[in-house]
């Protein structure tokens, strides 16, 4: 375990290390802006270009923020998942709000290709949003439903599963009926979008963000008992029902958001959690929890800073570079062959 002043010296680094990502992401792109013009647009009354400001706030300042909020999401509903399953495997999306998510996506997109298709393009876009937040709180209802019936927290885990591949059955039938315009909306959809966010839905995500990691704050304790198994937490009066309603609240809260606006972006919150663990060397959410907060910020604006291939005109789908740094992660966990115990 890592001791008090390792763990000061690793927060106030990862602290730093994000301000200088959110700076280098708002710098770095396919077109070059100096420090100066940054300094200038934020902090002096010295004019700047006007292509350059409008690059900063419509483009790369919305983007910086929205990674930021992805990375930190995803980061603690993984921590949150791989505790209450006790998987080191779990991810954000295995309740199935992804799944939840994309049926949504796929029923407006696919399903009625035309009316999407007429629609201008921020209207579609809110669309999109609104339809992967009603899959996802749909999901949740269903989940929550299954939480109060049932004990054995395992028979949530497969009835997540089972309702993630029975709505994988239904978008491949969409995709497989659907025009090609739709499908390649769809499909591009699936591979993460940081760039298409507006400063309004920002607002969204960040009070949402908020109310679900308020929510993990609150919840710390009893996900430190759950550490410890699900008999010895009811000996301590902990009421395991209403703790995994909790707790799938706030992750379904800080998931739904993040596949509504960016899509369903994968590994993080896998990825995250294992590299805080391996850190702070500390089984304790009082410090894995604003860890998971930092690192995920810290991961995030990197990935985001690689997928815009500073000096190139391109930009790569999120998920791609995600996933450069997520499997390796999981890949050690396999081939470690350790029981998962915190």
């Amino acid at each position: 375990m890592a001791n008090r002043k390792h763990i000061k010296f690793y927060f106030v680094a990862l602290s730093f290390t994000a301000i200088l990502l959110f700076m280098l992401d708002i710098i770095l792109g396919s077109i070059s802006i100096s420090i100066k013009d940054i300094f200038n647009v934020f902090f002096s009354s010295e004019k700047v270009e006007p292509h350059i400001s409008s690059i900063i706030f419509n483009f790369r300042l919305p983007r910086a923020c929205v990674a930021l909020l992805v990375g930190v999401a995803l980061s603690v509903c993984g921590l949150q998942m791989q505790t209450v399953f006790r998987n080191p495997l779990a991810d954000p999306y295995i309740l199935g709000v992804s799944s939840g998510a994309n049926l949504g996506v796929a029923l407006f997109l696919l399903g009625s290709s035309i009316f999407s298709m007429i629609l201008p393009t921020i209207i579609s876009n809110f669309c999109i949003a609104s339809a992967a937040f009603i899959g996802s709180a749909l999901t949740l209802f269903l989940v929550l439903i299954v939480s109060i019936r049932i004990r054995d927290i395992m028979t949530v885990l497969i009835f997540g599963i089972m309702f993630s591949g029975a709505a994988t059955a239904i978008v491949g039938l969409l995709q497989y009926m659907s025009s090609e315009s739709a499908l390649k909306t769809f499909v591009v959809w699936t591979l993460g979008n940081l760039g298409s966010t507006t400063f309004d839905e920002i607002k969204v995500m960040f009070i949402l963000t908020l109310t679900g990691l308020t929510i993990v704050i609150f919840s710390i304790k009893k996900l430190n008992v759950l550490l410890l198994g699900d008999v010895y937490a009811q000996t301590l009066g902990v009421n395991l029902k209403m703790t995994r309603i909790i707790i799938f609240i706030s992750t379904s809260l800080l998931t739904g958001q993040v596949v509504a606006f960016c899509g369903p972006i994968g590994f993080i919150g896998i990825a995250v959690p294992h590299i805080a663990r391996m850190f702070f060397r500390i089984a304790d959410h009082r410090i894995l929890v604003p860890a998971c907060i930092l690192l995920g910020a810290n991961i995030m604006l990197l990935c985001d800073i690689i997928s815009q291939l500073p000096g190139y005109n391109i930009v790569i789908p999120i998920n791609i570079v995600v996933a450069f740094i997520g499997i390796p992660v999981i890949i050690r966990i396999i081939l470690s062959n350790k029981k998962f115990v915190n």
